[in-house]
């Protein structure tokens, strides 16, 4: 039994062998598969073309752009600003989302009078024209800031010309009755001297009581 046992072993001995050769080989395939796996992760920036990665950079130019436009708005806004800044956004070739578009929402309405709609009026111009490149839709805002801001002007030059007016006549009218009471008051004087020279004032001492 004991030959048996040495065949036995010298058959382990072998099995050992080959297990080892098998646990080598399949350690040096794991590393392949791991190497493998890692170039493929890489794969989509490896595969970006010349092209890609250009349009990729002019993305993040625009983005970084849109969000200074943006800000800008909101910086000088101040209390006219209605809520945040909402982007429009695309995907570019590296899967990422970039900023194209952007928008702030201001209050353009009109003050409660004349005078407080002038500074209000120049407030949301300097809001609209407030970034370094104003699009067209700020510049179009900024114009019809500019008509509400003349529009009032108008209105406070109309109301200053009215009161104006409305001292002057009251002025004049005082002044006109003043004028008749210097009038009615020298006639008077005149004529009780005619009548003190007439020698007839007894007789009219009750009609000059009315001028004296």
């Amino acid at each position: 039994m004991i030959g048996g046992v040495s065949t036995n072993s010298a058959s382990t001995n072998f099995q050992y062998g080959l297990l080892a050769r098998t646990d080598a080989q399949r350690s040096a395939q794991e590393v392949s598969t791991t190497v493998a796996s890692s170039r493929a992760k890489a794969r989509p920036k490896e595969e970006l073309t010349p092209e890609q990665q250009r349009q990729i950079e002019a993305l993040k130019q625009t983005d970084a752009r849109v969000h200074r436009h943006e800000q800008a708005h909101i910086a000088v806004g101040g209390n006219l600003i209605r809520g945040g800044a909402t982007y429009s956004y695309t995907v570019g070739p590296d899967q990422k989302r970039y900023a194209v578009a952007g928008e702030v929402s201001i209050d353009t309405s009109p003050a409660d009078t004349p005078e407080a709609t002038i500074p209000k009026a120049q407030h949301i111009q300097q809001t609209a024209l407030a970034p370094a490149d104003p699009s067209p839709q700020d510049r179009g805002v900024a114009s019809i800031a500019a008509q509400m801001e003349n529009k009032a002007r108008s209105e406070v030059f109309a109301q200053q010309s009215e009161q104006g007016a409305s001292a002057q006549s009251g002025s004049e009218a005082a002044s006109a009755a003043s004028a008749a009471a210097s009038v009615s008051a020298a006639a008077s004087v005149v004529f009780y001297r005619a009548v003190q020279q007439s020698g007839v004032q007894a007789a009219l001492g009750s009609s000059l009581d009315l001028f004296a």
